[in-house]
């Protein structure tokens, strides 16, 4: 079975605009890549978490800012290296510049035998949700049509959306 992951589309209201945080990753893979390579922030489903209290802890380690507010499901996406993500919404303010990722180490340069640190998430940056998707990862922008279909239907009194 594929492995699973979960992750939440953060996003605000900037006046009749709305934004949505994406986040950059880390390591010598991504540095000089843009276009196309940004995406939630998301991580793996431990054996009998619940995805949405992975989707929480997964935001935490990766931006070291606690979500409050009820997460709203979106739906599940396999990614092109075939791994499912299980994705919500939150709207919430998120002060970029106080953004602090936790750590992840591998060895680099490849076969050198040496180790190093390299942030998980290197930046994050608020997007505006009609001009967000070429930025986006392509397996992830579907999101955005999720987010925006979810908005346009936005009910205090609705359930979650199943997808």
């Amino acid at each position: 079975m594929a492995p699973m992951s979960a992750g939440v589309l953060l996003y605000r209201r900037r006046g009749a605009e709305v934004e949505v945080l994406l986040v950059h990753p880390g390591g010598p893979f991504w540095r000089n890549k843009d276009a196309g390579s940004w995406q939630i922030p998301k991580g793996l489903i431990e054996p009998g978490e619940e995805a949405s209290a992975a989707a929480r802890r997964e935001v935490e380690e990766e931006l070291g800012i606690r979500l409050t507010g009820e997460l709203h499901r979106l739906g599940q996406l396999r990614q092109a290296g075939g791994k499912s993500v299980e994705a919500f919404a939150l709207e919430q303010q998120v002060d970029i510049d106080a953004v602090e990722s936790n750590l992840f180490e591998m060895e680099w340069p490849p076969r050198s035998g040496r180790m190093q640190l390299f942030p998980e998430i290197d930046e994050a940056r608020w997007f505006a949700l009609s001009s967000a998707s070429p930025s986006m990862l392509i397996s992830q922008r579907p999101l955005l049509d999720w987010l925006a279909d979810y908005l346009r239907n936005d009910d205090s009194s609705a359930s979650p959306l199943e997808r």
